[in-house]
């Protein structure tokens, strides 16, 4: 098969009902393999799952209503631009897929069947690759603390010697101000000596802070931000 059969349209003009039906129900299927493979042991949620999955499809259909029609693309790019202010964010690994759903449906839109079926595949083998690889991963023992202090509490060099004593690797990241400046919560970039922080260390740092919250995190959690 020649390259540049590729990058042909399937689409003829004017559309028609059958080729119409071929292109959504591919989009369809390649959007419920997108579902399949970003979701596959990872948490998500049954709605981001089905978004995925029917994501493709629509945006094909609109690229085929809009195709030549400067007004009704003017349109279309308004209500997207509402429906992206109703979304809520999410995950860099949830907007890769959103992007890879996009883009096949554009291809699709185009009738470019070939060229959504390749970047799927391409898309779908470069993520399950780099997964299994655990591709930029923190190491297990890599966390983030937080930790609130009362503000007579000299966390420059009361924490310090908490964290040596432990053997663990600290680097403070942020400090901010809590209850009109009565109390510190500070952020810390810290290295275990094992990938849950031990009781002896908690208690510790309890005794420190005067039992205030304290919370460990992994560093692409969303609660250590």
């Amino acid at each position: 098969m020649r390259l540049d059969s590729l990058l042909t349209s399937i689409l003829p003009t004017p559309l028609t009902v059958s080729a119409l039906l071929l292109c959504l129900a591919s989009a369809l299927v390649l959007g419920i393999l997108t579902a399949l493979v970003f979701t596959r042991a990872r948490k998500h949620t049954m709605s981001f799952a089905l978004t995925l999955a029917l994501l493709p499809m629509s945006v094909a259909l609109v690229i085929m209503m809009v195709n030549g029609s400067i007004g009704t693309g003017l349109a279309v790019a308004g209500t997207f631009a509402l429906v992206r202010f109703r979304s809520v964010p999410g995950t860099a690994r949830e907007i890769a897929a959103i992007f890879t759903a996009v883009a096949m449906g554009l291809a699709m839109g185009m009738g470019m069947l070939s060229v959504a079926v390749v970047f799927f595949l391409l898309s779908a083998a470069a993520v399950l690759a780099l997964t299994k690889l655990h591709f930029g991963a923190m190491p297990e023992n890599a966390k983030v603390l937080r930790i609130t202090v009362p503000e007579d509490v000299d966390y420059e060099s009361a924490l310090p010697d908490v964290f040596r004593a432990h053997h663990v690797t600290a680097t403070l990241e942020k400090v901010r101000t809590e209850s009109m400046g009565t109390l510190f919560e500070l952020t810390y970039q810290v290295n275990l000596p094992s990938a849950v922080p031990s009781k002896a260390l908690l208690d510790d740092l309890r005794e420190r802070n005067g039992n205030l919250p304290i919370l460990f995190t992994n560093p692409g959690d969303k609660d250590s931000l």
